[in-house]
């Protein structure tokens, strides 16, 4: 596990936020589907519209020297630094899988200050890296508010213990605090809402509408694998980002809704 922790909070004499928009996504590592065209650069694009106060994104490359040389738009930055661009000041990263050619990982984007970060190996057994990304926000006006960028195994068994291991995490934090998890799940099942309510966690398409949203494939959205958790807060007008642009800048649909602390 690795862990930073920047300075303490300066949004003390800050005008109160009490509602904040969220976006996740699975950015595929800033390829389209099936890997055939490199959209980074329409993906920050497309992000940047949507003036979202936090952003949650899996599959993000932190460096890749091959992909580097072949390609003449690969950024000079990690793809995570790039994507905040000046929209979103703060920024953490999860390395998960490490390779010859770099790595890639979890990442959160937020206008918040982030007080502290720390990067969970959530890996089972095997090559399948996974991890979930814990970060401490500082939103004017609130107690500390728990951002978890999660992306979890293929199988379920994994997926089950790494629920374990989420919740885990859960029940250590202050129970009076607001906390959002968020992420690619891979649970197309439907096992992790029973289990994450046992932590107090309620999903924003659950509550909304009855059942999770169809994410994945984007162009023809049939699973539901992506989520988004709430406690000590409350979700509304959750939406699938499932037309174009995004049905074309990724194999996952994005997820967004507002969050009112």
């Amino acid at each position: 596990m690795t862990s930073v922790q920047p300075p303490l909070k300066t949004t003390r004499l800050a005008d109160p936020v009490h509602s904040i928009r969220i976006m996740t996504a699975n950015v595929h590592k800033g390829f389209a589907f099936f890997n055939r065209r490199f959209i980074l650069p329409e993906l920050r694009d497309a992000v940047n519209t949507l003036s979202a106060d936090i952003v949650f994104m899996q599959e993000v490359i932190g460096a890749h020297l091959t992909h580097a040389k072949r390609y003449h738009n690969w950024p000079d930055t990690p793809q995570y630094e790039y994507l905040a661009d000046t929209m979103w000041p703060d920024f953490a990263y999860g390395r998960n899988a490490v390779y010859p050619d770099g790595d890639h990982g979890n990442a959160l984007l937020s206008k918040f200050p982030i007080l502290r970060y720390d990067n969970r190996d959530v890996t089972i057994s095997g090559t399948e890296e996974r991890g979930m990304l814990h970060s401490v926000l500082d939103v004017p006006g609130q107690p500390d508010v728990h951002a978890v960028c999660v992306h979890l195994g293929l199988r379920e068994e994994h997926r089950r213990q790494q629920l374990e291991l989420l919740c885990e995490l859960l029940d250590s934090l202050p129970a009076d605090e607001p906390v959002i998890v968020a992420g690619d799940f891979n649970d197309w099942r439907l096992r992790a809402d029973a289990i994450l309510a046992e932590c107090g966690m309620h999903e924003a398409f659950v509550h909304a509408n009855g059942s999770p949203a169809k994410s994945f494939p984007a162009r023809w959205p049939l699973l539901c694998l992506d989520r988004i958790y709430v406690r000590n807060a409350t979700t509304h007008g959750p939406e699938v980002l499932s037309r174009r642009p995004w049905s074309h800048l990724s194999d996952h649909a994005p997820l967004v809704v507002e969050v009112r602390l």
